[in-house]
């Protein structure tokens, strides 16, 4: 996969027809084509299946410059945290300047668990994160339960960091917590619809917030994000959700949205 889209990517706007036509203020209107993934919880496989999808249509749309944005939520719960992880660092590496991973708060639980173990482990392995250890080759500790003993908490954190490396800890604790273009922005869980863009707090991008689905935001942002699970995606009042529950359905959903605000899912 990394050919083709190193030929897709170095593709400037200079190269190609400019793209887009009227603007519409209630519409997305990014800079330029970007495709914005879902929640992916350890399916690397679909992940796979979702860079072929993508490759193909900028292949047939002719788009310049594109962008790829993934929400977060990368581990957990699906059988290879650890090769969707590879993955995403090879993109983000390749192509820095068109690839943009964003923090989940599965991510962010990680984290933490390598900055206390004791006590936010309990609360990982509730949310999926054996399937997490698993993959990277750390069987799940039948003691760590909901109430552990500190050292077999301490002992697999220790394990994990380790399996993760120097690189892998620095690239997640350095993941953004939003990205945009124009008045497009993608984020994990949601946004304050009373704040602006700039003024969200990482609890509520990371965890969302409660108006964020019902409330009708004040300026012309459209939010994509992931995190609520939904039997399809949504694109309406400038929320674009994304997260399928690919983990347990398979179905692994991408938006491509245009400069001049069409839009189309893709979907493995």
């Amino acid at each position: 996969m990394l050919r083709p889209f190193r030929s897709l990517f170095g593709r400037r706007a200079a190269d190609l027809p400019p793209e887009g036509g009227p603007r519409h203020e209630d519409l997305p209107r990014p800079q330029s084509t970007c495709y914005i993934v879902g929640d992916l919880h350890g399916r690397a496989d679909l992940l796979e299946l979702m860079l072929e999808l993508i490759d193909a249509h900028i292949g047939g749309t002719g788009s310049a410059d594109p962008k790829l944005v993934f929400v977060g939520d990368y581990i957990d719960r699906g059988p290879d945290s650890a090769g969707v992880l590879t993955r995403l660092r090879e993109l983000t590496r390749d192509f820095p300047e068109n690839v943009a991973c964003l923090m989940g708060n599965h991510e962010r639980m990680l984290l933490d668990v390598l900055a206390d173990p004791v006590l936010r482990g309990p609360r990982w392995l509730r949310e999926g994160g054996a399937a997490t250890l698993d993959s990277f080759g750390l069987r799940s500790d039948p003691l760590l339960g909901p109430a552990p003993e500190p050292d077999a908490w301490i002992s697999a954190a220790a394990r994990l960091a380790e399996a993760l490396g120097a690189e892998g800890r620095d690239w997640l604790n350095g993941l953004p917590l939003s990205w945009h273009s124009g008045n497009l922005w993608a984020v994990h869980a949601g946004a304050d619809p009373a704040r602006g863009m700039a003024d969200q707090t990482p609890r509520v991008l990371l965890w969302g917030h409660p108006e964020f689905d019902s409330a009708i935001r004040g300026d012309d942002a459209w939010i994509a994000h992931g995190h609520v699970e939904l039997d399809r995606p949504v694109f309406a009042e400038g929320r674009i959700a994304l997260d399928t529950a690919a983990w347990s359905t398979g179905k692994l959903t991408a938006v491509a949205i245009k400069p001049d605000g069409s839009h189309a899912f893709l979907q493995t």
